[in-house]
């Protein structure tokens, strides 16, 4: 019998956290190792549990879930995480997206859909609620259309080697380190040196912004094999 994905869940309200519980531990490839109120308390959950896969609500007292996103992503990208929303929560679903989130679910989702949604992302895939997926998808159209435009010095740019154009395209598509070390036949370590050294260049923030200057500036559409 294989391993059970191991998942902590953070949410502020004991009932949310109980119910969840009882549910998904009735799932036979599943161990909920722990449930906590609030974003302080993942992290120090994170370093004695090591879960597999974390169930976040972004607002919590404290520490809210897409602050905790953006530091375990940093400390244990292995750790999946799967962000639980509402309607009205859209800079918290983007920047959850931009700090690393796995599976983005409305609450309210089925107990059948969530316990999917954490295989999906336990096995490397990424999971979006449609509701959510149409905001995303919506909100970067706009970004890359011009309401949100990305400056790059035309100078910086010549500086740009030849696997960190195959890079930059790969963000553009919106793939994880992971699915851009696969494509490109690269290691994960790889691939963390190459958007390091690409956002240094570009004096970008991070990849939302290369991603959205990818794609203003059609680096997603050209074959780079001929380049």
């Amino acid at each position: 019998m294989r391993e059970k994905i191991k998942i902590i869940i953070a949410d502020d309200q004991e009932l949310i956290r109980d119910s969840l519980k009882i549910v998904l531990s009735a799932n036979q490839d599943m161990e909920v190792i722990d449930t906590v109120a609030d974003g302080r308390e993942v992290i120090r959950s994170v370093r004695s549990a090591k879960p597999d896969v974390i169930l976040m609500d972004v607002r919590m007292p404290g520490m809210d879930g897409v602050s905790c996103t953006q530091i375990i992503k940093e400390n244990y990208p292995q750790i999946k995480i799967i962000i639980l929303t509402t309607f009205d929560d859209d800079e918290y679903v983007y920047n959850a997206l931009k700090y690393g989130a796995s599976g983005y679910l409305l609450k309210g989702v089925s107990m059948a859909e969530l316990s999917a949604a954490i295989r999906t992302v336990y096995s490397g895939k990424a999971m979006i609620n449609p509701d959510i997926a149409v905001k995303v998808v919506r909100l970067f159209s706009q970004m890359a259309k011009g309401n949100y435009t990305i400056q790059v010095d035309d100078r910086s740019i010549e500086d740009i080697g030849r696997t960190e154009w195959k890079v930059i395209q790969q963000v553009g598509y919106g793939r994880s380190n992971k699915e851009i070390a696969a494509a490109l036949n690269l290691s994960e370590g790889t691939v963390r040196n190459c958007l390091s050294s690409v956002l240094g260049k570009l004096d970008l923030r991070d990849r939302t912004q290369l991603a959205i200057w990818a794609v203003q500036t059609g680096v997603t559409t050209r074959n780079l094999d001929k380049a």
